[in-house]
């Protein structure tokens, strides 16, 4: 079913939601459900465990924003929600700071690069709502700064990173000091069947609402690779700039990468700011909400950006390099085409990348259909061996090509343009 078929027949009103909660949502334009919201609501007011899969951009927090609000507001407890980034605790707690105020009920974000002072101080309000990263919350465990053994509400947002192997002994050590008769809850746009089975370890029999299979991309975006010699990568990359006039997310492997490319868009008259992991919080914040702003038109980025950055009207998510890991894929280009807009997504790949892009069209179950500009040489990839990963695989939607041309619509990668 299609989201706009199923907008026609969900409404917020009987979904148990309080009135105050209700007026909010009408206050702020939210009139429609999505179907994550509309599947999710229920339930987890019900205080049932979940693990809930569907596209980036389709209001997962707010999904289980509501029903935690309504659930403490009836009761005593609290609510811990994990995320992988700083960025993304922010923004969770944007959410909740429209929704808890009404019921007197405080938040509290603890995450790395802020003030611990801070953070002690906000704990000592006694906050309800806990939005945290692993790394720093275990630090003020360690401080006795917060106890966990109110804690009745579990939220892993992005769990497929919060269960992976660099955050899963931080989580199990946290884990150790909240109560097992608790509400657990999951939500991402990829979470791989390995994963369910460790999230399930710390559940009671949960509800799986799959609104789309793992690693579906979010509607409306508009997917282009490029096959390009290293060397022809920044160059490309100045005509697809010249190319496209509106606000532009640019992905690179690595925080150096990220610099790099930062000063190169700015030497071709393009304001541009970067963001990863070797940048402070503050310059993290700036370049944010100056990329909201409009203040830059292109943000550098790390995959510290792909989950959770909720910015309005990107119009092009560009992935200069390749993601490491293939599932961030699906998340970088979620940045886009979000809340039924349309976007688009160029990738650039080099000749020896073809297993990158088999194991990306393996997630995304689609064959990414490659562009060429006329200025630069098509490049190939190896010849393949078998069948291409998404065989018989129809598209859906309207995907069409609107710029330069001798591109092609999806089909094996290894038919080269001609």
């Amino acid at each position: 079913m299609t989201q706009q078929v199923y907008q026609s027949h969900a409404s917020f009103y009987g979904l148990g939601i309080a009135p105050k909660i209700l007026e909010v949502l009408d206050r702020m334009k939210f009139t429609v459900p999505t179907p994550i919201q509309h599947k999710a609501i229920p339930i987890a007011s019900e205080g049932k465990d979940i693990i809930g899969v569907a596209q980036t951009g389709t209001g997962k927090t707010l999904a289980f924003a509501i029903p935690i609000i309504q659930r403490l507001s009836q009761g005593r407890g609290n609510c811990l929600v994990l995320v992988p980034t700083r960025e993304l605790a922010i923004q969770v707690d944007e959410t909740f700071q429209k929704l808890a105020p009404l019921f007197g009920m405080r938040s509290a974000v603890i995450i790395g690069g802020a003030s611990m002072q801070l953070q002690i101080q906000a704990l000592r309000k006694n906050p309800r709502i806990i939005i945290a990263t692993p790394g720093r919350l275990v630090d003020h465990m360690n401080q006795r700064n917060i106890l966990l053994a109110f804690m009745n509400i579990l939220v892993l947002d992005e769990a497929d990173r919060m269960l992976d192997m660099g955050f899963q002994p931080q989580i199990e050590h946290i884990l150790r000091y909240i109560p097992k008769d608790r509400q657990t809850m999951l939500f991402s746009a990829t979470i791989p069947p390995e994963v369910i089975k460790i999230g399930t370890t710390h559940m009671k029999l949960p509800i799986n609402i799959e609104i789309a299979p793992s690693g579906t991309v979010a509607e409306g975006v508009i997917q282009e690779l490029f096959i390009v010699k290293k060397e022809s990568k920044r160059k490309l990359l100045e005509k697809i700039l010249a190319q496209y006039k509106g606000s532009v997310l640019l992905f690179t492997r690595t925080k150096i990468g990220a610099a790099k490319i930062t000063r190169f868009i700015r030497g071709i008259g393009y304001n541009a700011a970067e963001i990863h992991s070797n940048r402070s919080l503050a310059q993290r914040r700036e370049a944010l909400e100056g990329f909201k702003t409009g203040k830059y038109r292109v943000l550098v980025a790390t995959d510290i950006a792909s989950r959770g950055l909720d910015v309005t009207g990107i119009e092009l998510v560009i992935n200069y390099d390749l993601p490491e890991d293939s599932e961030n894929y699906v998340h970088r280009i979620g940045r886009t085409a979000r809340a039924g807009h349309e976007g688009r997504a160029i990738s650039l790949a080099t000749p020896d990348q073809k297993e990158d892009i088999e194991n990306i069209e393996r997630i995304i179950k689609a064959v990414l259909p490659i562009s060429r500009h006329p200025e630069f040489a098509a490049e190939k990839f190896t010849p393949h061996q078998g069948p291409p990963p998404s065989a018989g695989f129809r598209p859906r939607g309207n995907i069409h090509r609107k710029h330069y041309g001798g591109g092609r619509r999806f089909g094996s990668h290894f038919q080269r343009p001609r």
